[in-house]
């Protein structure tokens, strides 16, 4: 027999198992980064961390911590959350200027990767416990996460072929 709590976890993994997952890859990513000597891997780790962490902050930030917020114990760990969302953004925009042989590229890199391991320990282990407890509708909220990942890698795709279009462009002239 599974208990009330049991089933609600079960449910709310729906939601959560895919979030553990993507950090999971990052953490991986981070730590081959760490690994890596060649300035060209190190740039595509770079290239590959900062997708990844676009999409998972968009899911969030769009779909998943407004449905979070009531089922937290306090409002300031959603606070934090979201501030720590915003150094990562402002870490990305600043990486993303950088080149890759720039002295400050694999500086801005760790101190991005530590900020997300502080945040990834945080969010696993204040925020989900206290969110996997409530009744929130997990089968629903799914769908709209999921829709969120599609929607981000649509928007992804359509900026990529804009940008390849551009970049042809210029080379011919």
């Amino acid at each position: 027999i599974m208990t009330q709590s049991g089933a609600m976890e079960a449910q709310a993994a729906q939601v959560l198992d895919p979030l553990r997952e993507d950090h999971h890859k990052v953490k991986q990513l981070f730590e081959d980064f760490e690994a890596a000597t060649e300035t060209e891997e190190k740039q595509r780790i770079v290239q590959d961390a900062i997708k990844a962490l676009q999409q998972h902050c968009y899911v969030e930030e769009k779909v998943l911590y407004p449905a979070f917020l009531p089922a937290l114990d306090e409002e300031q760990l959603m606070r934090e959350a979201l501030e720590e969302h915003h150094v990562v953004h402002l870490l990305i925009a600043e990486l993303k200027k950088l080149k890759p042989d720039d002295d400050r590229y694999d500086a801005k890199f760790t101190v991005l990767a530590e900020n997300v391991r502080h945040h990834i320990k945080e969010e696993e282990g204040e925020m989900f416990p206290q969110v996997e407890e409530s009744d929130l509708n997990w089968a629903s909220l799914a769908d709209k996460a999921s829709e969120a990942k599609r929607q981000f890698s649509a928007k992804g795709e359509r900026a990529d072929h804009s940008r390849g279009r551009t970049k042809k462009a210029k080379k011919s002239s």
